[in-house]
């Protein structure tokens, strides 16, 4: 029985599957620190719902709450990438978590677009979800998207950590 999935189901929400990298690299690492655990590496995770993007400027573009919207699809995607590397289970703490919204000139909300993710991570990993965070606007992201999340997970590791 996997609580997070549970509470992540009681929430509303299906962990998706894991998306491919969009380019040469991949979309998690995870490195061993020598004992049972690791740091996982998670690459920065875009909003997509039913294989399209969520694109468009904050808040000329779309609204604040669609780009909170946005920023729940890359914690759902950073979920799903966790699971595939690791199980959800084995999250020991999530440890950083950085965002980059698209952001029009003037816009100085980016922490709570970013805070959606926050949240989530939260209320699906309970205090594990805790995490340090940068919320930073940019005036340019790939393809359009809203926002671009990655975060750095510590975990236990399979085998032991060897």
């Amino acid at each position: 029985m996997n609580q997070p999935l549970e509470r992540l189901r009681s929430l509303g929400y299906e962990l998706p599957t894991a998306p491919a990298a969009m380019a040469a690299y991949v979309p998690c690492r995870l490195v061993p620190l020598g004992d049972d655990r690791g740091l996982l590496f998670i690459a920065g995770q875009v909003p997509v719902r039913d294989g399209r993007f969520l694109t468009g400027r904050v808040p000329d573009q779309v609204s604040l709450e669609e780009a909170r919207e946005a920023a729940r699809l890359c914690a759902l995607n950073i979920l799903a990438q966790i699971e595939a590397a690791v199980g959800l289970e084995a999250v020991i703490e999530v440890a950083q978590v950085n965002g980059w919204v698209l952001s029009a000139d003037g816009f100085g909300e980016q922490p709570r677009v970013i805070d959606a993710c926050s949240t989530l991570l939260a209320e699906v990993l309970g205090e594990a979800g805790r995490h340090t965070r940068t919320a930073l606007g940019t005036n340019a992201l790939p393809r359009g998207v809203t926002c671009e999340i990655n975060a750095t997970v510590v975990v236990r590791t399979p085998g032991g950590g060897s």
